[in-house]
């Protein structure tokens, strides 16, 4: 009885350990990939967005508002180091996403994930530049996938969302970008009622600009996806346990 209630607490802790370490080892392996825009309005007005890298050469993604009406754009990196001129190339027309263009080679850069495989209830980690605060980390949930009445899907997400977030990758366990934050609901006294647009609509929207990424897996579940973390760090335990009684 005490060996199986020991092998339940070190199990715990290791998936407690792990989930919590998520959110670090997601910041860790894409913060260099996300991006601050910057833009000068046609009303001379300035505005700041996120974005995030699609490919070494300089593709990137964010919302669509974030670059509609712009005279000039460049890009303000985790690093500091600001970019040439940002060029928009393509823009959707049923979703809140663009893609833009600077001059660069090898970048640092994010994986875009299936989205269809997405649930409620899952945690999320997402980046981004709240209020000009670069690189800012925030979790959640995916609390519900929205179909509007024009068939278009949403995800509402609980992750807390501000003005310059816009464009802000949303990740899942994985570290892959499985939506792209664009809005909250409006109100004062409305809490963390924000949404983001699905990754199919953006991997549909790089597909007809012309430009390839890694295909994503078709389900995170299956036998040949890369094996979770988490997973050695129970084997590892497990062997602990183990040598114990040998």
């Amino acid at each position: 009885m005490r060996f199986f209630w020991l092998t339940v607490f070190l199990l715990g802790s290791a998936y407690y350990a792990y989930a919590e370490n998520d959110h670090i080892r997601i910041n860790q392996q894409n913060a260099p990939a996300i991006v601050a825009i910057n833009a000068v309005k046609e009303d001379a007005s300035t505005f700041t967005g996120t974005g995030f890298v699609l490919t070494a050469d300089g593709l990137i993604a964010t919302s669509r508002h974030v670059v509609e009406h712009t005279l000039y754009m460049n890009i303000t990196f985790s690093n500091g180091s600001v970019s040439g001129q940002a060029v928009p190339v393509a823009a959707a027309g049923n979703v809140d996403l663009a893609l833009l263009k600077i001059e660069a080679k090898n970048l640092p850069t994010v994986h875009v994930a299936d989205s269809s495989y997405v649930r409620p209830g899952e945690s999320i980690t997402v980046i981004g530049n709240p209020r000009r605060l670069q690189n800012t980390v925030t979790s959640g949930l995916i609390s519900q996938v929205r179909q509007k009445a024009d068939g278009i899907i949403w995800h509402q997400i609980s992750a807390p969302i501000s003005p310059s977030s816009s464009g802000s990758p949303v990740f899942n366990k994985n570290g892959e970008v499985i939506s792209v934050a664009f809005a909250s609901y409006p109100g004062e006294n409305n809490q963390n009622l924000n949404f983001a647009v699905p990754s199919n609509y953006l991997l549909e929207l790089v597909r007809k600009a012309g430009y390839t990424l890694p295909d994503p897996l078709k389900n995170p579940d299956q036998v040949n996806a890369p094996e979770h973390p988490l997973i050695n760090h129970i084997r590892k335990s497990w062997s602990i346990i183990t040598g114990w009684f040998h």
